[in-house]
């Protein structure tokens, strides 16, 4: 089993926590996450925004980054089986305040996966269920049993979730109950991006 989909956006966007560098890729299987891969918007330098002083010492508005907001898109051909569209967008973490971000994860896990996907849409495609997370709140367009196209419009990026910054991560799995499924690998147009790499779609 396995599923090729097409890129879930457009213009600029960096990779990281790839499975074509290492699996599991977020370095567990808790969520039948092994296979899943992290998406973050850059501006034309490559940045999510610009790093100063200010964001190496305190939390930033999410609103702040090239990618908030920016649309995400279907991957695939298939129907809406779950959405969440009620989890808030918070503050975006960098330098020192990383790490207190980072000691609050036990609480986010026990939270279950709304604590860690935040707002989201599924996907019941002929490879699998396809799991779009961290979305903007109030951003979500599609509405459970709803036919979807590859390219359509789904919702924005957000940071939602289990989220230091806005981003997109893209996971597919073998069933609906997410605690209990089997991570799916997956290709993007038929290969899968490295870490660091930026794809330009």
């Amino acid at each position: 089993m396995g599923a090729d989909l097409s890129y879930p956006f457009k213009g600029r966007w960096l990779t990281q926590n790839s499975p074509a560098n290492h699996v599991p890729s977020h370095g567990t299987t808790l969520f039948a996450t092994a296979y899943a891969i992290d998406f973050v918007p850059v501006d034309d330098f490559g940045r999510s925004a610009p790093i100063t002083v200010s964001s190496l010492l305190r939390p930033e508005p999410a609103a702040l980054f090239t990618g908030f907001g920016r649309p995400v898109l279907a991957p695939a051909t298939g129907t809406v089986v779950a959405a969440l569209d009620s989890q808030p967008d918070h503050p975006a973490y960098r330098g020192i305040p990383s790490v207190g971000y980072a000691l609050t994860q036990r609480r986010r896990v026990a939270a279950g996966w709304a604590g860690l996907a935040g707002n989201h849409v599924m996907i019941e495609t002929s490879g699998g269920i396809v799991a779009l997370c961290h979305l903007q709140l109030g951003s979500i367009r599609v509405q459970v049993g709803q036919q979807v196209d590859a390219g359509d419009p789904l919702a924005r990026c957000g940071n939602s979730g289990n989220s230091t910054e806005p981003h997109l991560h893209l996971q597919v799995i073998d069933r609906l109950d997410v605690e209990r499924a089997i991570a799916v690998p997956f290709t993007l147009n038929g290969t899968l991006p490295r870490n660091g790499e930026i794809i330009d779609a």
